[in-house]
């Protein structure tokens, strides 16, 4: 049986690095405050358990509920902007993702055999990857050119992306980013981030870094997507979301959404 340590109980990690470091005396309403991987580390250290020294864990904060207490208390968020480094900002890093309430489509699927391995395990990535094989990404964006070309961690540029988020100046230099699934037509980029269909937010990072790299990268229009899949209901969830300002990270607005089930004669529904 695994049993903590004092330090594990008496305090929690991000406790320990705000006290170790002062941040509670930080003026967050003039400037962010800086923080490095090394410094959590050292901050940690005495702590048992992986998931209370890694930065990588500390820092990954998906949604406003996964902030540590002390974050909540104070209204920061953390964002990465270089390898290693972060920066603790005060304001709002988040996006709601609504519930859609448009009628429910009936999405016929033209395709012409059953995809009997997409009936196998519920990961999110799973049923992504039967939503585009049977075309209702291309469907969704209305471009039937779409073909999967980007997956998994990436580097954003090296000469980075500077942006602005909370009237705060931020640069962003080579930080890896990650897309679900990402998809290259003719004329644009449809970038996919999937997540359990319990997710009321998310950090507009996800939607955000994302955007910017590919944009660079491929110069071409970037669409970011949500996705979300129901169990029970066999529902497929897509938003479509904007940015009004390509340099202003809380320019993020909801462009269009829809839910959709869909119909094969022969292919069996998740469950």
């Amino acid at each position: 049986m695994t049993t903590n340590s004092p330090a594990d109980s008496v305090q929690s990690p991000w406790d320990a690095i705000f006290e170790r470091y002062n941040i509670r005396d930080h003026d967050f309403d003039a400037s962010p405050f800086p923080i490095s991987a090394v410094q959590i580390g050292n901050a940690c250290q005495h702590f048992t358990r992986p998931g209370q020294k890694e930065a990588r864990i500390l820092c990954k904060q998906d949604t406003r509920e996964n902030r540590p207490q002390v974050f909540r208390d104070r209204g920061l968020f953390i964002l990465p902007v270089k390898n290693g480094e972060y920066a603790i900002i005060k304001g709002e890093g988040y996006v709601d993702i609504p519930p859609i309430t448009s009628p429910l489509e009936n999405y016929q699927s033209d395709f012409a055999f059953e995809l009997k391995s997409s009936t196998i395990g519920n990961s999110e990535m799973q049923r992504l990857d039967y939503a585009y094989a049977l075309s209702l990404i291309r469907h969704f964006t209305g471009d039937n050119s779409l073909v999967l070309t980007i997956r998994g961690r990436k580097f954003s540029p090296k000469a980075g992306f500077n942006f602005v988020t909370n009237g705060f100046h931020i640069s962003a230099q080579s930080v890896q980013t990650e897309v679900d699934s990402g998809y290259e037509g003719e004329n644009k980029v449809v970038l996919v981030e999937a997540k359990s269909a319990k997710s009321a937010n998310t950090i507009i990072r996800q939607l955000y870094y994302p955007f910017r790299q590919w944009g660079i990268y491929t110069q071409k229009p970037v669409l970011p997507l949500f996705f979300q899949y129901v169990k029970g209901s066999g529902e497929f969830h897509l938003w479509e979301f904007g940015f009004d300002d390509i340099e202003d990270y809380n320019s993020i607005r909801l462009i269009r959404s829809g839910r959709y089930s869909i119909h094969q004669p022969r292919l069996q529904n998740f469950p």
